[in-house]
């Protein structure tokens, strides 16, 4: 008997192992399960992660490619901006140098001569057609309003045959473009 009940033991105690290893099973498997699943967790934030950064770094490249493009468009803008004011500036100078060269002959004529004043008078309708021609119109003229956008008065007289603000004299002549003063007219201002 004492045999059968060792082996009741025995049979027992292996049951309660199985037992206890059955549920240690489950446990082991359930934890190994909980890892696998933290695991794809963290690959599939770090997957996540990984597209992120690449979509950044995308994104900065875009940016820094537009900030480029953005600057050499302005550096460009500025050369060609630059190269048109100078063509301008160059077909001015050209129309100028027939003037220039007039004024030049005029300095080497002799001053005592008929022709010495004619000379200078077709220099002075030479120079008033040019202006004419590139838009410059002449700003005061004696017996004008006196605007203080367009004029500069220098002197102030009484003079009861003029008005108020009226211009007595176009001390120097002003001239504008457009709508743009090009030099303002200095002038003598009456009362």
């Amino acid at each position: 008997m004492r045999r059968v009940a060792e082996e009741t033991k025995i049979t027992e105690n292996e049951a309660e192992k199985t037992e206890t290893e059955a549920e240690v099973k489950p446990q082991t498997e359930e934890k190994s399960e909980e890892k696998t699943a933290k695991k794809e967790k963290k690959s599939k934030k770090e997957a996540e992660l990984e597209k992120l950064k690449a979509e950044l770094d995308k994104k900065n490249d875009i940016l820094l490619r537009t900030a480029a493009e953005f600057d050499n468009y302005k550096k460009r803008t500025e050369r060609e901006k630059s190269g048109v004011a100078e063509y301008a500036r160059a077909g001015i100078i050209k129309q100028l140098l027939p003037i220039l060269d007039n004024i030049d002959r005029a300095a080497q004529a002799d001053r005592e001569s008929p022709d010495y004043i004619k000379g200078i008078e077709l220099i002075i309708k030479q120079f008033e057609g040019l202006s004419e021609k590139l838009g410059i119109e002449e700003i005061a003229k004696q017996g004008d309003a006196f605007d203080p956008n367009l004029h500069e008065a220098v002197m102030h007289i009484e003079d009861e045959a003029l008005g108020e603000n009226v211009i007595a004299e176009v001390l120097q002549k002003g001239y504008k473009t457009g709508d743009t003063i090009i030099r303002h007219a200095m002038v003598k201002v009456a009362n």
